[in-house]
């Protein structure tokens, strides 16, 4: 039975991992690392123990036009999971932030926040996180690339965006 995965990363990274259509996980990751790069090592193998060979993975792609402080931070803990992975043997697929957000509500630029009603009104799921929600959103769209179930169009399109 194929496991779908999201991974939403950040400092406290979101991971929702779908087996037979229900939440199987659905945590932040965290670390208590405090010095970088080793913090951002640590989130990316604890992500990887959760993760099986067979799953499909959706990981959130980069904010490009993300600006401030943070944006090194969030790339350099986004690399080092994909490192992880790829050193592992897993693949993934990326999902730009836009694309999550059109799946998740028929609108590229939803805000976090507003997504918090789309996400429960289609599926039932609710978390008190942004990154779980993400998660969640991305692992819905792993299941919809790899199995033949109902759609809207705006996630048919925004689809579209991932597979090229």
């Amino acid at each position: 039975m194929t496991r779908y995965v999201g991974i939403d990363p950040s400092t406290k990274c979101g991971l929702v991992i779908l087996k037979h259509g229900e939440v199987h996980v659905a945590e932040e990751i965290k670390t208590k690392v405090a010095t970088d790069p080793q913090r951002f090592m640590d989130l990316a193998v604890q992500l990887r123990k959760n993760i099986l060979e067979t799953d499909v993975i959706c990981i959130e792609g980069f904010s490009y036009g993300s600006k401030g402080q943070g944006v090194s931070t969030q790339y350099g803990i986004g690399w080092m999971i994909r490192a992880e992975l790829i050193r592992n043997g897993y693949s993934y697929t990326d999902v730009p932030p836009t694309s999550l957000k059109k799946f998740a509500s028929g609108k590229g630029n939803t805000k976090k926040e507003e997504l918090v009603l789309p996400i429960y009104k289609r599926w039932g799921f609710e978390s008190n996180s942004d990154n779980i929600r993400d998660a969640y959103v991305l692992a819905r769209m792993a299941q919809a690339l790899h199995e033949d179930i109902e759609l809207t169009a705006f996630q048919k399109e925004a689809l579209k965006k991932v597979v090229g």
